[in-house]
């Protein structure tokens, strides 16, 4: 279903939601991913559930149940891809509610609440049609959330007990932009931290350095953000707009982040990559 069109609605959550595709209007359940409950929800054993496998508590897990509610319109907010077997997603609606896969502007909407710490990997599992399977899935995203757990993003940056985090401050905007420019998205709210893009400016880029040895090339999928930064041309903002970008393909898709473009900045950091 191409060019599907979110639609605002009180029982939409992280991972579940409303859309219209061509002038029918049908609820989403994303495979393999499973977003925190919110306040509308009525699932306790869930919420407990979801508290007790991010280590926080239920009112923590709710505030980012909210979070990746936000988030998710936030990504939506421009036309989208949802990819189906049309398995029933069941649900209390007498709408009709499909299981499958969300390719927006910026990537598999799965992949990026997964990357930000705003949901877990768990839930109805799947093989992308035409594409990778179950088994493959679950590995990257597994990989992910480790990352997510590392970097202590969203609910694993949470401080066990409060309503805020001592990890690094939200950034405001989108992880990612799109091939075909930047959708306006209004800033997301100071609950536990989920990066979805920098909002400070670039550092300046300093001199082009010579290429390290291929010994000293670091993998752009798995480095960390201390890694990142020790590459003369990436900052703290540059750094945390890789790793929300991750996976990619190969270490030449590094030119679709913004900051790095196709010039100066790209050929100054790519030798460092393998």
């Amino acid at each position: 279903m191409d060019h599907c069109e979110f639609l605002p609605n009180p029982g939409n959550d992280g991972d579940s939601f409303r859309f219209r595709f061509e002038n029918t209007e049908y609820l989403a359940r994303l495979y393999l991913v499973d977003a925190p409950e919110t306040e509308g929800g009525v699932n306790a054993g869930r919420l407990i559930e979801q508290a007790a496998y991010f280590g926080i508590t239920v009112p923590e897990v709710v505030e980012i149940g909210e979070q990746a509610k936000k988030f998710t319109a936030a990504k939506l907010a421009t036309p989208f891809t949802f990819v189906t077997r049309k398995a029933s997603g069941m649900g209390r609606s007498n709408i009709e509610r499909f299981y499958g896969f969300v390719q927006t502007s910026e990537g598999d909407l799965g992949q990026l609440l997964v990357t930000n710490g705003l949901a877990r990997v768990h839930g109805t599992r799947s093989g992308r049609p035409g594409g990778s399977a179950a088994a493959d899935e679950i590995t990257l995203l597994q990989g992910l959330e480790q990352q997510a757990k590392q970097d202590r993003r969203g609910a694993w940056g949470v401080k066990p007990g409060t309503s805020s985090s001592s990890s690094t401050p939200v950034p405001s905007r989108i992880v990612h932009p799109p091939p075909t420019g930047t959708p306006t998205i209004a800033p997301l709210p100071r609950v536990p931290p989920a990066p979805t893009a920098a909002s400070v400016p670039s550092a300046a880029v300093p001199r082009t350095s010579p290429a390290p040895a291929s010994g000293d090339k670091i993998d752009i999928n798995s480095a960390t953000k201390d890694e990142l930064k020790k590459i003369p041309g990436i900052g703290d903002a540059l750094a945390d707009r890789i790793i929300a970008a991750r996976p990619f393909t190969t270490a030449d898709d590094v030119k679709k982040v913004k900051g790095v473009g196709n010039g100066k900045k790209y050929e100054q950091i790519r030798p460092h990559f393998r």
